[in-house]
């Protein structure tokens, strides 16, 4: 296992070749009259210290790969700087077949924390709370509940996000609610997303913005990041293609390369309360899972907010 482990690093290295432009910084320079001679000297341009210190990855994203060695997925990820991983509720469980405490040990060994992670809520969601507090995780996160049929109905999910986050509480960590596009849709009067806001106790209920999902919707993720302040905590770095109509909705791209504005955006976010920036993709175009996540790490590395 040790040397297949080594075999897949060597090729996740491989598939990663080349990263993504450095975000255009602002540099400063100006003269000085030297000690002696009185003669100007010109100061080194002034490089902006990067606004994250750590960042993390959304374990979806190596879907396609890290079922087959998840540790070496892991390891890998860890090598290309995230410190910070959010897990998902797969066919081998939150804890990839590992006991959820073996699994923590391993992760330590790497220097990587798991904060978060989107889980079925609808099955053993009360052990999975007690599990995922006693690894000392912040979150579990409902990622996805569908477009729904009657405002009645989205009563019902508001309601059962308040159960999820009385659970949650009573285990000492948090509950949230993962957004998608549809949310923002104009249904029945209302926009669902503010319905879910405006229906979800603060006390029990954060909410993790994907931003990519945000625009995709229509929506300005500045503006809900300023209304509803200090509800979002954690958000989906996730950019989206150039050139292409809101219509598609799998049109995810390597950080940096689309439209969407993160510098900015991400500034907005820390203001207004956020706290975990974690990267997603979902579509490799020309380019492979592994490449994604290292050219995603180096450009949350470099990554100055507006």
């Amino acid at each position: 296992m040790q040397n297949k482990r080594r075999i897949f690093l060597q090729n996740a290295g491989l598939l990663a070749a080349g990263s993504l432009l450095m975000p255009q910084w602002a540099c400063q320079s100006g003269g000085k009259e030297a000690a002696t001679g009185g003669a100007a000297a010109t100061t080194a341009p002034v490089t902006p210290k990067p606004s994250l210190d750590k960042f993390g990855i959304q374990l979806y994203t190596l879907r396609d790969v890290i079922t087959e060695d998840p540790k070496a997925t892991l390891e890998a990820l860890a090598g290309y700087g995230f410190k910070q991983i959010e897990g998902y509720d797969g066919p081998q469980g939150l804890f990839w077949n590992m006991p959820h405490t073996e699994f923590k040990k391993y992760l330590d060994g790497l220097g990587l924390n798991m904060i978060s992670a989107h889980a079925n809520i609808n099955e053993n969601f009360e052990e999975k709370a007690a599990h995922a507090a006693e690894i000392g995780m912040k979150y579990l996160i409902c990622p996805y509940i569908g477009p729904q049929t009657s405002v009645e109905n989205w009563k019902k999910v508001t309601d059962k996000f308040n159960a999820c986050g009385e659970i949650c509480r009573k285990n000492g960590i948090r509950f949230a609610y993962h957004n998608h596009a549809y949310s923002f849709k104009a249904f029945s009067g209302m926009i669902p997303h503010d319905f879910i806001m405006d229906n979800t106790d603060p006390a029990l209920v954060d909410h993790e913005m994907d931003i990519y999902w945000v625009v995709t919707g229509g929506a300005d993720p500045e503006e809900y990041l300023k209304k509803y302040s200090g509800r979002f905590k954690l958000c989906h770095v996730k950019d989206r293609m150039k050139g292409i109509g809101m219509e598609e909705q799998r049109a995810t791209c390597t950080l940096g390369t689309g439209i969407i504005d993160f510098p900015k955006i991400l500034k907005t976010a820390k203001d207004n309360g956020m706290e975990y920036f974690i990267m997603e993709q979902e579509r490799y175009d020309n380019t492979t899972p592994m490449a994604c996540a290292k050219d995603g790490a180096d450009y949350l590395k470099q990554l100055v907010f507006a």
